[in-house]
């Protein structure tokens, strides 16, 4: 009779023991821009954790971090309270904030994809490859670490912000221009005014203006749905595309417009694609480009609720 407990406790015992040590750092940061200008820009490379970034009317970004690191000995809680920390760049007109630490180098590359970043990001295969050198030693199996970003900026200042792992990127109170990608989380925008990239694999996409955007836009989600909130009337075009989603809106009239169809040479001849639906929404204006695989993309003018 005494077996289950007797077990149970051994249990208890085993997890207790390969339950990691944690230790906890918040750090504070104020940076000016040296150079101010229309083109100013904050760039943020998570790994794990959250993205929180507040437009303000101050003309600082002020930069909170808190930094968690879990290691099951004493010497591997050292070793990445030791490693891992915020890295910074100033290039006078943009800052670009990172994690230091974790194995991969951190740099510009002309070759990675993705124009919105610049050509800025971790280069992870340095260190598979064993090429890397002593400040980038890969320790990422010897301890764990999450940080967690809360950013004011001028709400003027254009943002690219991502995270990767156990956490959201999310954007309030901005007029430039946002940029956002995420992994194994959310996307969370409300009250900014500027041209939006929002990408995320598993997660939901939310968004809600405060006035509509006049740039082009882009909000894509492979597992999960999309919400999108304009406050007045829109005009311009939309595209949509899913595998296992639909598209919802009260956006009236929307007319369908011809089918873009690309072609491409290759042995067997001419391939042809046709690309997403595309629709007209009204007048002239910018396009709204809607992705998913599986999910749903709800876009809805507050105006007519």
């Amino acid at each position: 009779m005494n077996k289950p407990v007797l077990i149970q406790a051994m249990l208890c015992l085993v997890l207790n023991s390969s339950q990691a040590q944690s230790f906890t750092e918040k750090i504070s940061k104020t940076y000016s821009f040296e150079k101010k200008g229309s083109q100013n820009a904050v760039m943020v490379f998570n790994i794990n954790g959250n993205v929180t970034i507040e437009g303000t009317s101050g003309d600082q970004v002020l930069v909170e971090v808190e930094k968690t690191i879990r290691g099951k000995t004493d010497a591997r809680l050292a070793l990445g309270k030791e490693k891992i920390q915020l890295g910074v760049m100033d290039l006078a007109d943009t800052l670009i904030l990172y994690v230091k630490g974790t194995g991969a180098e951190f740099s510009r590359n002309s070759k990675r994809k993705g124009p919105e970043a610049g050509g800025w990001g971790y280069q992870w295969e340095r260190n598979w490859n064993g090429n890397n050198d002593n400040d980038n030693e890969d320790d990422r199996d010897e301890f764990e670490y999450t940080l967690n970003f809360k950013i004011k900026i001028p709400s003027s200042v254009h943002i690219m912000a991502s995270t990767i792992n156990n956490g959201d990127v999310v954007v309030s109170g901005t007029r430039g221009l946002v940029q956002t990608r995420n992994v194994n989380g959310h996307i969370r925008i409300k009250d900014i005014t500027g041209g939006t990239l929002a990408h995320t694999i598993n997660g939901n996409v939310d968004i809600d203006y405060a006035s509509n955007p006049k740039q082009d836009c882009r909000y894509y989600t492979l597992n999960g749905d999309i919400h999108v909130y304009f406050p007045t009337t829109v005009s311009g075009s939309m595209a949509f595309k899913s595998f296992n989603g639909d598209l919802y809106t009260n956006i009236e009239p929307l007319t369908p417009l011809p089918a873009v169809v690309t072609k491409k040479e290759s042995e067997k001849g001419i391939k042809l694609k046709v690309e997403k639906e595309r629709f007209r929404m009204r007048g002239d204006g910018p396009l709204l480009d809607v992705e998913t695989f599986n999910g749903d993309a709800y876009l809805k003018e507050m105006i007519n609720k």
